[in-house]
């Protein structure tokens, strides 16, 4: 059991980065602006294993266990019941926004704990950068929901699909142009999401070097023999 405890652990972060991936090309195939209740659970999921890969108390761990059992239940029923609506809509952006939020906080929280160099510390950058990326797209898509005009210029600005991609191009700073911001609160959010990112690979990379050279500080030197 020990063993196999280990073994998750040490592709935990795989597994958080696979059901990230899900969700994106789930949500990717969204051509209109309702969210997908098949990646929400994926969402869920996510959160379920950043947050035992974060080692919190167990107490924590299954509520949220018990909230994912829930909503897969909760889910399945709406969709053999048929049932949609904007509210739906509206409840489905603002918790997978709270999920995307988790996660990230999770692993981050976890990796300034452990403060060990290694390949876990780059998985659960990419991890946390991905899923930032996840977090703005909700956010954007949960605005658009609630506004009565568009928010995102652009031929996709008013699908999850065209959010998502807004996202990541303002994430990783190429901005192709094609999908404008509209109105003070996106360009804001915009600007915020676009220096995040930046920062968050400036900080990602520094602390990595940080750790990795004090290691080899704190490691002593072997002395020649006389």
């Amino acid at each position: 059991m020990v063993r196999a405890t280990r073994l998750v652990r040490r592709f935990g972060y795989w597994l958080v980065l696979l059901l990230a991936a899900v969700s994106y090309v789930l949500c990717a195939a969204q051509q209109g602006p309702n969210p997908n209740p098949v990646a929400f659970i994926a969402q869920l999921a996510m959160v379920a294993v950043a947050l035992w890969m974060a080692e919190v108390p167990r107490v924590l761990l299954r509520a949220c266990w018990a909230v994912l059992a829930f909503a897969v239940v909760t889910v399945i029923v709406a969709e053999f019941a048929g049932l949609q609506g904007h509210v739906l809509d509206v409840i489905l952006s603002a918790a997978s926004a709270l999920a995307c939020l988790i996660t990230p906080t999770a692993i981050i929280a976890h990796r300034v704990r452990q403060q060990t160099p290694g390949m876990q510390n780059l998985l659960a950058a990419v991890t946390a950068y991905v899923t930032i990326g996840m977090l703005f797209t909700f956010v954007y898509n949960f605005i658009a929901l609630l506004s009565p005009s568009p928010v995102i210029a652009g031929e996709t600005g008013d699908t999850l699909r065209g959010q998502l991609f807004y996202s990541f191009s303002t994430l990783t700073t190429i901005g192709y142009g094609n999908l404008v911001p509209l109105g003070p609160l996106m360009e804001t959010l915009t600007v915020t999401q676009a220096i995040t990112g930046q920062l968050f690979v400036v900080i990602a990379i520094a602390g990595m070097v940080t750790l990795r050279t004090s290691r080899k500080t704190e490691t002593p030197s072997k002395e020649p023999s006389e």
